[in-house]
C-alpha cells in the first residue's frame, strides 16, 4: 500500500515554469524574475503577460494588451441585473464565484472547448483571458455599491486595472501613490505556484471545463478561510489589541491557548515571506506620507510581528503576505470583506496562466484513493436489521 500523505504535501502533482518558490531562503519569483524586481519596475499588467506568455512583453505587445483589457472593462447588461437580485448580505467572495461562472452564458465562444484541438486556439484561449482578468475588478467595485443598494459606478477605459478599480470603488480617481500602492498589491498576489485555488483551477482545466467554470472553482476554493481571508482576520486581530502596549500579553495568552495569529506562518516559507516584506516597505512610505489613524495599527502591528518572531522564529514562523496588505486595504478606503475578492482579482492571471499551461499538454487528473473501508458485505434485509445502537 502507497504511503498517504494528507492533503498531498510535497506531492508533485505537475510541472511548471510559471514561478518559483525557496521557502528556506526567502524567494519567488515569476517566469525566473525575482518578485521584488516586478514589484518595484512593473506593473499589473506587464506582470500578468508575463505570467501568460512567459516572455516581458515588448512595448508594443504591452499596449495592445493593455488597450484590450480597457476594452472589456465593462459588464454586460444581463449580468449586472443578476447581481441586483443577489442578497445583499451575500459575502462578496459567494457573489464573484456566482457571476463569473455565469459569465460563460453571456459571451460566447465557450463551447468552443471540446476537445483538445479546440485548446491550441489561440484566439480563443486569449479572448477568454482577457474577459475574464478584465472583468474580475469591475464585478467586485459594482458589488461593493450595488449591496447598499446604490447603482454602480462605470468603469473608465483611460485608466489602469489599479487605477480603474479604486476609482470604481471610491468615485474619485486615485492619487499616484494609492494607484502605485494598489498596482503591487496586485502584482504581488498574481501568482503563487501550486496552492489549493490554483490546483483547483488545474483539476477543473482538466476536464475541458470552459474558462470560466475553471476560474469559479478557484474563486471557492480561495474564499476558504484557510486559503484565503487571513488578511481581514488580520485587521480585526490588530483592532483587537488595540496598542503596542498590549502585545506581549495578547501573543502569550493565544501561544498558551493554542490559537491562531493571523497573518502568521506559511506552509512554504521558514523566514519572511518576500511580499510581506514588500507590504511592510509599502505600509512604511505611506505612514511617513499619510499618518493619521494609519500609525497606531501600523505600531501595533510591528510589535506584533516582533514579538511573534521572538516567540515562534525558531519553528520558522514568520509574516506572511496577509499581515501587512489588509493594513493597506483599509487604508485604501476597502471593506475588510472585500479583501480576499482582491485576492481573487489578482490572483485570476495566476490561475490563467496555470489553466492555459494545463490545457496546451492536457492529461485529466484522476488520482487514485487508500481505501479503509469494509470488505465485500451481505446484504440484510430491513426485517433482520438490528436496530442501531445510542450515540
Amino acid at each position: 500500500m502507497s504511503d498517504f500523505l494528507p492533503g498531498l504535501e510535497g506531492v508533485p502533482a505537475t510541472k511548471s515554469a510559471i514561478s518559483f518558490i525557496d521557502g528556506e531562503k526567502g524567494i519567488l519569483s515569476y517566469r525566473g524574475y525575482p518578485l521584488e524586481t516586478l514589484a518595484t519596475n512593473s506593473t499589473f499588467e506587464e506582470t500578468t503577460l508575463l505570467l501568460l506568455d512567459g516572455e516581458l512583453p515588448t512595448k508594443a505587445a504591452l499596449n495592445r494588451f493593455s488597450k484590450q483589457l480597457r476594452s472589456s472593462y465593462r459588464i454586460k447588461y444581463h449580468i449586472r441585473e443578476m447581481m441586483r437580485h443577489f442578497p445583499h448580505t451575500g459575502h462578496p467572495m459567494d457573489m464573484l464565484q456566482t457571476a463569473v461562472c455565469s459569465l460563460g452564458m453571456f459571451y460566447p465562444g465557450t463551447e468552443c472547448l471540446t476537445d483538445a484541438d479546440s485548446c491550441k486556439d489561440i484566439d480563443y484561449v486569449r479572448n477568454m483571458t482577457v474577459n475574464i482578468i478584465a472583468q474580475m475588478a469591475p464585478l467586485v467595485a459594482m458589488w461593493e455599491h450595488m449591496r447598499q443598494g446604490y447603482d454602480p459606478i462605470n468603469p473608465r477605459d483611460d485608466l489602469s486595472v489599479a487605477e480603474n478599480l479604486l476609482y470604481m470603488f471610491t468615485g474619485k480617481e486615485p492619487d499616484s501613490l494609492m494607484a502605485r500602492i494598489m498596482d503591487v498589491c496586485l502584482i504581488l498576489h498574481a501568482e503563487h505556484t501550486l496552492n489549493a485555488s490554483t490546483f483547483a483551477a488545474l483539476v477543473a482545466g482538466s476536464t475541458l471545463a470552459s474558462p470560466y467554470s475553471v476560474i469559479s472553482a478557484a474563486i471557492g476554493t480561495l474564499s476558504g478561510p484557510l486559503h484565503g481571508g487571513a488578511n481581514q482576520r488580520v485587521v480585526g486581530m490588530l483592532q483587537e489589541i488595540g496598542s503596542p502596549e498590549n502585545v506581549e500579553a495578547w501573543v502569550d495568552k493565544k501561544l498558551a491557548n493554542k490559537e491562531v495569529i493571523w497573518g502568521m506562518g506559511h506552509r512554504e516559507y521558514k523566514v519572511k515571506d518576500p511580499r510581506a516584506t514588500i507590504l511592510h516597505k509599502l505600509v512604511t512610505k505611506l505612514v511617513e506620507e499619510r499618518g493619521g489613524s494609519l500609525d497606531k495599527m501600523f505600531a501595533t502591528a510591528m510589535k506584533l510581528e516582533e514579538v511573534c518572531v521572538d516567540r515562534l522564529g525558531h519553528k520558522g514562523v514568520y509574516p506572511n503576505v496577509d499581515f501587512y496588505s489588509g493594513i493597506l486595504y483599509s487604508e485604501m478606503g476597502i471593506p475588510e470583506d472585500q479583501f480576499t475578492a482582491l485576492f481573487a482579482v489578482a490572483r485570476s492571471a495566476g490561475w490563467l496562466a496555470h489553466w492555459r499551461e494545463q490545457i496546451s499538454n492536457n492529461r485529466i487528473y484522476r488520482p487514485t484513493q487508500i481505501y479503509v473501508g469494509h470488505e465485500q458485505r451481505e446484504y440484510i434485509p430491513m426485517s433482520e436489521r438490528k436496530k442501531a445502537p445510542k450515540q
